[in-house]
């Protein structure tokens, strides 16, 4: 909008509150992290920005529909899916949960509010993959519940973390720790946790002369050399990062038996010398070796689908690396050898680049995009010729009986939380369900 002259903007947002991942990504403990939304709620309150939520295009309009009324579309809707790991049990034992649903369930989301995962039945969880939300997730299983009460963590959740018997967190990954991804921000609030201990990482992964590192993976491998100032005789509970091992199966007690009790990996070694390499490759050995756990949360990645109707709007969604096909600066292109690009259509985000990175990213490829745009529009590059957007759709969705929810509408919905919220000495008591949402509006 500041780019180009009287630029009006319509945001489709599929479920009724907008903010997406900031909303219900990031951890309740984090709330730092969410000022970013000081800066969305700025460009919402311009007139020529329009909020349409409860709005799921591909489903509830066609996204053929749209063209005619705009001259750009744009997609940032993100990645929807979680990988799998494709090993057994993994579809049919009870106990096991995807990273992204768990994330989803402690902060509200209602597609995953009646996740209910079974925090009872043993001491022991495993999660599998070294990244930040790997780190989001041990840290939100290992901290004291009633530390969290005064975050917007859902009471629900609360209340299935205060009575949680898990006590011993390994967090798992494949290659060593200068491989990993996690970051300094997230290893050392684990490490500080209070009444955590931390098992130490052999010395054989970690480079012998730290002080010749850079200064980011000198800082990380510092701290994890120094551990916790816990010691393992004076905690409660404990946590350990544990490397080189690739998971084969889920595993039941018995044969009868339909709930996990362990998990089984094979021992990978590093392929070639140079062990501390960022880039080091592994190879799975025979060996293996199983920890016993009732908990296993799955860590891997995420990935974005294709929107239905993205075929009429001449775009090949890229479906082996997850991505719509662009010029890396946000321009869709067809997947044909020349890369054409097609006139008025954009991404960005993780469908533009892939599931990587954080929110700062995430903003930095959104301009990245917006000045392609910018460029385009003011270099007179071919458009779409629509102009009368929302305002020409609006009958369409009342004749399908949808309930869109304006800006107006989000302000209402946000008081009623914080009203909520205030009652039980926190920021806001998130609604969990799109009914109980809506409700506020009738």
């Amino acid at each position: 909008m500041s780019s180009i002259e009287n630029a009006i903007i319509d945001m489709y947002e599929c479920l009724p509150v907008p903010f997406g991942l900031v909303r219900y990504g990031v951890a309740p403990d984090h709330p730092e992290v969410r000022r970013c939304r000081d800066k969305f709620e700025e460009v919402a309150s311009s007139p020529r920005f329009n909020f349409i939520g409860n709005i799921a295009i591909g489903r509830d309009l066609p996204l053929a529909d749209l063209r005619p009324h705009y001259n750009a579309i744009i997609f940032a809707y993100g990645a929807t899916k979680d990988r799998k790991l494709g090993i057994s049990g993994e579809t049919n034992l009870k106990g096991i949960y995807s990273a992204r649903d768990f994330v989803g369930w402690y902060n509200g989301l209602p597609e995953h509010e009646a996740l209910a995962p079974d925090l009872e039945s043993g001491e022991e969880a495993v999660i599998i993959g070294q990244g930040n939300v790997a780190l989001d997730v041990a840290r939100i299983l290992l901290s004291d519940a009633n530390t969290l009460r005064e975050t917007d963590m859902t009471d629900y959740a609360l209340d299935a973390l205060s009575k949680s018997r898990v006590q011993r967190v390994r967090v798992i990954g494949r290659r060593g720790p200068m491989q990993a991804s996690f970051t300094i921000k997230e290893v050392r609030e684990l490490l500080n946790l209070p009444a955590v201990s931390f098992e130490p990482i052999n010395s054989a992964l970690l480079p012998p002369n730290v002080a010749k590192l850079p200064r980011t993976p000198k800082r990380l491998t510092q701290l994890l050399v120094k551990g916790s100032s816990t010691p393992a005789s004076q905690a409660r509970k404990s946590w350990s990062l544990d490397f080189l091992l690739s998971p084969r199966s889920f595993n039941a007690s018995n044969a009868t038996s339909s709930n996990l009790s362990s998990l089984t990996f094979l021992k990978n070694e590093f392929e070639g010398s140079d062990v501390f390499d960022s880039s080091a490759n592994v190879s799975s050995t025979t060996s293996e070796i199983s920890y016993p756990t009732a908990l296993a949360l799955r860590s891997i990645g995420y990935e974005s689908e294709a929107i239905d109707g993205m075929k009429d709007l001449g775009i090949d969604f890229d479906e082996r690396r997850g991505i719509i096909p662009n010029d890396s600066h946000g321009r869709i292109t067809s997947l044909s050898e020349d890369g054409t690009g097609i006139p008025g259509l954009y991404c960005s985000g993780w469908v533009k680049r892939g599931p990587a990175g954080v929110i700062a990213n995430t903003m930095e490829d959104a301009f990245d995009t917006a000045e392609s745009i910018a460029k385009d529009w003011g270099s007179k590059e071919p458009f779409m010729s629509g102009t009368d957007g929302w305002d020409a759709l609006q009958e369409d969705a009342a004749r399908k009986v949808l309930r869109p929810v304006s800006w107006d509408d989000w302000k209402k919905i946000d008081a009623a939380e914080k009203e909520r919220g205030k009652a039980k000495g926190k920021e806001r008591e998130k609604f969990t369900s799109i009914p109980d949402i809506l409700g506020v509006l009738d």
